[in-house]
């Protein structure tokens, strides 16, 4: 039973640099690390609105502009009802004409989260590219570590360089 005993030596977690977000304090923060990034921002969101697009879309021009590879994954449009599907279309369109690389998840795609520049993980509720109205929980980690975790487990190897 000696592994039952208590230790005075605290683990290091890479979870000690996380901090916990709502819908009303995420935006700001992801807007600091969004004019941070320097190489690379992948999203999953699976729904896209136009309402939420015309607050983050000078965001992705920037980051475009700037030569920074952005890849968004979302959700087949054909998978929303009729009003969500044709705000999600025009959406990805406008995406594809800015340069940024859209991957369409099909088989009822639910994840919501961002990895930039492989050193922050956004994970939780929170739909980056649609949240209006809804309670939501993000949490943001700091860590290359757990961030790299990430992208192998989600398999983004076989799609993003």
């Amino acid at each position: 039973m000696n592994w039952f005993r208590k230790s005075n030596i605290k683990p290091v977690s890479d979870f000690d640099s996380s901090i916990l977000y709502d819908e009303k304090t995420f935006y700001n923060k992801f807007a600091q690390d969004l004019f941070a990034v320097k190489e690379e921002v992948i999203i999953e969101s699976p729904f896209i609105t136009t309402k939420r697009m015309k607050k983050l879309r000078p965001f992705f021009e920037e980051l475009v502009n700037k030569g920074i590879k952005v890849y968004i994954i979302t959700r087949d449009p054909r998978e929303h009802d009729f009003k969500h599907q044709m705000q999600s279309e025009e959406e990805i369109r406008n995406f594809e004409r800015l340069g940024v690389q859209v991957l369409i998840c099909i088989g009822n795609h639910h994840r919501k989260l961002a990895i930039l520049d492989r050193k922050i993980l956004w994970e939780g509720s929170l739909n980056i590219l649609s949240q209006t109205y809804s309670r939501e929980i993000m949490r943001r980690i700091g860590s290359k570590k757990l961030t790299e975790e990430m992208f192998k487990f989600l398999k983004l190897e076989k799609w993003i360089c």
